[in-house]
Formats: structure tokens, C-alpha cells, sequence
């Protein structure tokens, strides 16, 4: 039996923001929500704007944000959304709209979950405009349909998906703990007191190293060729989406610098300092806006790779960064002027194995909230679009004995 359909303006009311900037302050209880604090079903917290008092009671003029509302992306992108949590004041930022469900209709999860689908994601993506940066009107919103089953059904479909966020959340704890816990352990190897006191010796980075940069120039990209690695790659550890050049231009830049197996790979314009190890077999390219570090002999490249991580390098890099440039950058002469404590190889290798296993177990947690988000998204394109319908038992209410 096919699930019924309705628009989301049949199901709730929608709400504008104000089209005017609240006033910013530094700290305040009053959050101030925009288009860039909205991803992924969540709000970031991170670069939250606040407001005062009596911002926050303008901007709510129109309706005040309660647990159970939906907070929906017009622009930049179009078409992200989340539930509002409890016990939080907040307003919109521009481009920002209200979704409230009428309780007797939808249920505010369900609604939730269903906006995150791939199905309606398209249906928002045909609906925007904009080339550059997408967006969607008000009128637009309002046609977005809504694959809608009974209440009761809504709820289950819920209940069930709930399951995986509740296990998808344990799983990013355990990883933020794992990945708190490596950090503290490398406070611990690589603090000053500690290498004064074990004979390390300070030397520059450039004395053990090569350090190269990128092409400076940006390459044609073509569909399929040679992988093409940027500042993106190392900042969110993922080298499986990216984009390609030929192999001809790859040859060319090749007879200057190759990249290899056991080389790191550091961000120096824009982000500054972010690593990347290269354990596999590479064959790639990359842009100007990393830095390509090969060890010397006798030198462990993965206990650099650490070390460049620790608290006292990346001081280093901050000083020696050129801060008033746009983006900020770090030239390839004052990487190889940072100095680095190094112990004896054997000591090297006994550190690298210390920090691997952190490594492997965060690695093996990444990999296993990678699977449950897998499982959790499947579900949901068989529930949330009807394909997969769930059993509503209906309550037996027992009649009164005489």
C-alpha cells in the first residue's frame, strides 16, 4: 500500500526570519542561529553568534523557537535543517525560516528525518535558485511534499530511527574521548620537561627534511585521471573524494616532486599545520597550499608526522606564520626553521607504536560510526519514503466488567 503524500504547508506553519541582522555581543544566553550553524541535522556550535535581551525579543517577534520547530536553510546552502533543542533561546539569522508542525498532523521527528532524505533533498534542490549560491523562497518551501503516513506510524518510523542516533552519538563520543585521550598521551611524550631530561636533541626541521610545495598554478580537472590533493583532504582526513588531472600534467609536475609512500603532507595557507602521514601507495598530485615533507635517513617520518601534531611545533609554525596575509600563510623557509626535539631511532619507533594503537582504535571507531550512518540512511530511504511500511498495532482497550 503506497504512503499518502502532503505538502509541508498542509502539515505546518511557516515562519520568516527578519530580514535584518541582529546585534552581536560577545557572550549572552541569547543564541543567534545562521545558515552556516545548521548541518547535518545538528546546530554547530561553533562560531555561534549571540545577541542581547532585547535582540532576542525582536528577532522572536514573529515566533519564538520551541523544542519540536524545525530551523530550515533558505540559501548557502538551501536546504539544511534540524530540530530546535530543548531549553535553548535562540533566533534566526537571515535567510533562515521557522518550520512548525501542527501537532495532530506530523509528528516534529519524523518531519525531521524526512527533510534529510536523498528523495527530498532532490525535490529542495529542484525547487532552489541560483547558480553560484543556491537559495528557495518562501512560496517554494511551501511546496515541498511530504511522504505522509498515519500519526501512530509517523511516531514508530521515529522510534526506530532514534535507535541508530542514539548509537551513532555514543560512537562520535567515544571517538571526540579517544582522540582526547591521544592528545593528553602525546602532552605527556613529547612535554619539555621530558626531553630535556632524556638527552633529546633540538634541531631544525629543514636539517632532517626536504620540504617541497605544490603546484602553483591550478590544473585543468578532468573526470577520471590522477588524484589531485588540496587543503580539504588534510583538514577532514579524506582522500577518496577528490579531483583529478591528466595524466600528462601529472608526469610534468612529477619530474619536479613526487609524492610517496611515508612522505607528510602539512596544510601551510589557509589552515596551518593540520598533517597527514601517507601510509598507502600514492599516486598524486598536489596544490601550493601544502607542503610536501620527505625525512631524511635515519629519521622516522611517522615520529615527525607526531611531532609536528605536538603543542610546542605548532607554537612554532603560529610564530613564524605570515598573519597579516589573506588567506594566512607559512612559507616553505620558515617550516624547515621550526625546531624539533628528537630521541634516539630506537626511541622513535617505540613512540610511533605508543600513538599508533591511539590511532587504530579512533581509525576502527571512525569505521564503525561510518557503518552505523550507512545503516541509519539506508533505513531511512525504505521508511521515510513508504518503500518500507511499519506495523502500527492499535491499542485493545478492555470494556468494564458489569
Amino acid at each position: 500500500m503506497e504512503v499518502d503524500v502532503k505538502s509541508i504547508n498542509d502539515l505546518c506553519k511557516i515562519i520568516d526570519c527578519e530580514h535584518k541582522t541582529a546585534p552581536y555581543v560577545d557572550a549572552s544566553p541569547f543564541l543567534v542561529v545562521r545558515t552556516s550553524n545548521v548541518r547535518n541535522g545538528r546546530i554547530s556550535f561553533k562560531d555561534i553568534k549571540y545577541t542581547t535581551e532585547a535582540g532576542y525579543h525582536e528577532w522572536t517577534q514573529r515566533a519564538v523557537p520551541e523544542s519540536g520547530d524545525i530551523l530550515f536553510t533558505r540559501e548557502a546552502p538551501a536546504g539544511e535543517s534540524c530540530l530546535v533543542p530543548k531549553e535553548l533561546k535562540l533566533c534566526m539569522g537571515q535567510r533562515m525560516v521557522l518550520i512548525r508542525p501542527q501537532k495532530n498532523k506530523v509528528d516534529s521527528h519524523y518531519l525531521s528525518l524526512y527533510l534529510a532524505t536523498d528523495k527530498c533533498k532532490f525535490d529542495i534542490h529542484r525547487l532552489t535558485i541560483g547558480t553560484t549560491v543556491s537559495r528557495i523562497n518562501i512560496a517554494d518551501i511551501k511546496k515541498i511534499n511530504v511522504a505522509y503516513p498515519s500519526l501512530p506510524e509517523q511516531k514508530k518510523i521515529a522510534k526506530i530511527l532514534s535507535t541508530w542516533d542514539k548509537a551513532i552519538e555514543t560512537v562520535e563520543q567515544l571517538i571526540e574521548n579517544s582522540k582526547l585521550q591521544k592528545k593528553a598521551l602525546m602532552q605527556i611524550v613529547f612535554c619539555s620537561k621530558k626531553r630535556s631530561q632524556n638527552g633529546w636533541k633540538n634541531i631544525r626541521l629543514g636539517e632532517l627534511t626536504s620540504i617541497f610545495d605544490g603546484t602553483h598554478s591550478t590544473p585543468k580537472y578532468v573526470e577520471k585521471g590522477v588524484p589531485f590533493y588540496s587543503v580539504e583532504h588534510v583538514t577532514s582526513d579524506n582522500f577518496e573524494s577528490t579531483k583529478y588531472i591528466s595524466q600528462e600534467v601529472f608526469e610534468k609536475e612529477n619530474k619536479r616532486v613526487k609524492l610517496e609512500t611515508g612522505d607528510i603532507l602539512m596544510t601551510r595557507i589557509g589552515d596551518i599545520g593540520t598533517v597527514k602521514y601517507l601510509d598507502w601507495e600514492v599516486n598524486a598530485s598536489f596544490y601550493v597550499s601544502l607542503a610536501l615533507i620527505k625525512a631524511n635517513d635515519n629519521y622516522s617520518s611517522q615520529f615527525l608526522s607526531y611531532y609536528i601534531q605536538s603543542d610546542d611545533f605548532q607554537r612554532e609554525l603560529w610564530k613564524r606564520t605570515i598573519h597579516v596575509a589573506f588567506p594566512k600563510k607559512i612559507n616553505l623557509g620558515e617550516i624547515g626553521n621550526c625546531e624539533v626535539s628528537m630521541p634516539d631511532i630506537d626511541e622513535q619507533e617505540r613512540i610511533v607504536e605508543l600513538l599508533s594503537v591511539a590511532d587504530q582504535t579512533i581509525s576502527h571507531l571512525e569505521s564503525k560510526l561510518a557503518i552505523l550512518k550507512q545503516e541509519k540512511k539506508a533505513l531511512m530511504q525504505q521508511l521515510l519514503t513508504g518503500k518500507r511500511r511499519v506495523v502500527v498495532h492499535e491499542p485493545v482497550v478492555e470494556a468494564e466488567s458489569a
